[in-house]
């Protein structure tokens, strides 16, 4: 790499076609910044189970023109019921007064259908497939990345938006190891406490399942008694059911030298696991297995949940967006949400820079961590809360499903619950969305160069 690059136009180079790093794609694409996306895989086929986006970033989508097409592929929850093994309901959480507060609706979906929603928007000319990243320089002029079939790119920026396992953070944490610059907390290997199985059914027929005739969607979640395993039933549109099952494993355990061996959302082999389910029951009625078996093999992934969340987001060129940088449990639904979260912050952050200069890049780097960190660090504590409570079968994990579900009043779990919807990071570089709720937001950083491009177009206008 030479020459001067601080005055030639930005170029970012995206690891990862998953929801984060297609998101923020999107968000690049809308401000004119040359990107380019590279995937591991020979074809992006999405994979995965339920979803739920509420108002903390459905903002977003009604900016970008999305919020219908969001819409057209969700059903509204309007609670979660919860049961014991005996299909007994022991507790439930509304969400009723959900619309109300923040002006949207808590929408339910199939996540392989909102990945296909994002890819739509992206140009598939811009997204290389086959693309695995074996390396990285980077320096004051720009950043390389050396490939697994032995092609090199250059660019300004590089995004890690490769999951859990992310090669962009190994091959950053291994270089900042060299210079002894690695905070100890970014060290340890990711913690797996979980074992999932998840996957879509093929459109079922309302007569054996009358919940699909309802407009909303229905969220139950059935809790083991004396058994590691807990599994959740939802309802989308297409008469449609997502399904997963949660084993707790026995101790918590470091999956180090596993990095490259566990491709999330990637089939695996799960005969095992599913004649270990299979004669569960379905509070819908039936078993598991029966849903199972309605899934087709290739749609059904089985893997770890891990959690961490790492201090290190960013040095020099390189950014972490997503579970590259905060692996949550999918407990808190929040996972999905906080990596467009990610993108929507980083995208507003590159929209402010003066230039491609190093130090511009930095400014905007630690800009984007210092809002986003305790955001995703709350989210991080609330997810393991919500594991422990919903997944955990340890004696104090128990007791404090007990408490949780029998001495905590409804309408304290309520408000707890409408508590998320006060954050919702908007794009600062698009007129923001109106605020339809009742109740309050967090204020957000203003974009000075937005108004300013603002004022000089409407004064462009009264002049013509």
């Amino acid at each position: 790499m030479s020459g001067s690059e601080e005055n030639k136009p930005l170029h970012v180079m995206i690891v990862g076609a998953g929801l984060g790093g297609v998101m923020l794609a999107i968000l690049l694409e809308r401000l004119g910044i040359s990107y380019t996306i590279f995937e591991r895989s020979s074809e992006i086929q999405p994979l995965g189970s339920a979803m739920v986006f509420g108002a903390n970033i459905l903002p977003v989508f009604e900016q970008l023109g999305l919020l219908e097409q969001v819409q057209k592929i969700s059903l509204p929850c309007l609670r979660m019921d919860i049961y014991n093994s005996k299909i007994e309901k022991v507790a439930f959480v509304e969400v009723g007064q959900y619309r109300e507060r923040s002006g949207y609706d808590f929408l339910m979906f199939a996540r392989p259908d909102m990945h296909r929603l994002l890819l739509s928007q992206v140009p598939s000319e811009k997204i290389l497939m086959k693309k695995r990243v074996l390396s990285m320089e980077q320096n004051d002029i720009g950043v390389m990345v050396r490939l697994e079939d032995g092609s090199s790119h250059i660019g300004n920026i590089l995004v890690g938006a490769d999951g859990a396992y992310s090669g962009v953070r190994q091959g950053l944490f291994k270089l900042l190891e060299r210079k002894d610059q690695l905070p100890a907390a970014d060290k340890s290997s990711l913690k797996v406490g979980y074992l999932s199985m998840v996957g879509v059914s093929n459109p079922q027929d309302p007569g054996k399942y009358p919940v699909l005739k309802e407009p909303t969607s229905n969220f139950s979640r059935v809790i083991g008694d004396g058994t590691p395993h807990s599994y959740n039933t939802v309802t989308v549109p297409g008469n449609r059911i997502c399904w997963g099952m949660t084993v707790q494993l026995d101790t918590s355990k470091s999956i180090e030298g596993t990095m490259f061996k566990n491709e999330e959302w990637g089939p695996k082999a799960n005969e095992s696991m599913i004649e270990e389910i299979r004669n569960f029951p379905s509070h819908f009625g039936g078993a598991i297995g029966d849903l199972i078996d309605a899934t087709p093999s290739n749609m059904i992934s089985r893997v770890f949940l891990e959690e961490k969340l790492f201090e290190t987001w960013y040095h020099e060129r390189t950014v972490l967006i997503g579970d590259a940088c905060h692996k949550m449990l999918p407990s808190g639904g929040q996972g999905a949400t906080n990596a467009l979260q990610d993108a929507v912050i980083l995208a507003n952050c590159l929209y402010e820079m003066a230039s491609n200069s190093s130090s511009e890049i930095t400014k905007a780097f630690k800009s984007y961590r210092d809002q986003r960190y305790p955001h995703a660090k709350y989210q991080m504590e609330k997810s393991k809360t919500m594991g422990k409570i919903l997944y955990g079968q340890t004696l104090s994990e128990r007791l404090l499903r007990y408490v949780a579900f029998n001495m905590i009043p409804q309408k304290v779990q309520e408000e707890q619950f409408l508590k998320d919807t006060v954050y919702r990071p908007v794009l600062t570089f698009m007129d923001p969305p109106e605020n339809r709720g009742s109740g309050p937001v967090l204020p957000q950083m203003h974009s000075k160069r937005y108004t300013a491009e603002k004022q000089a177009r409407e004064a462009t206008m009264t002049t013509n």
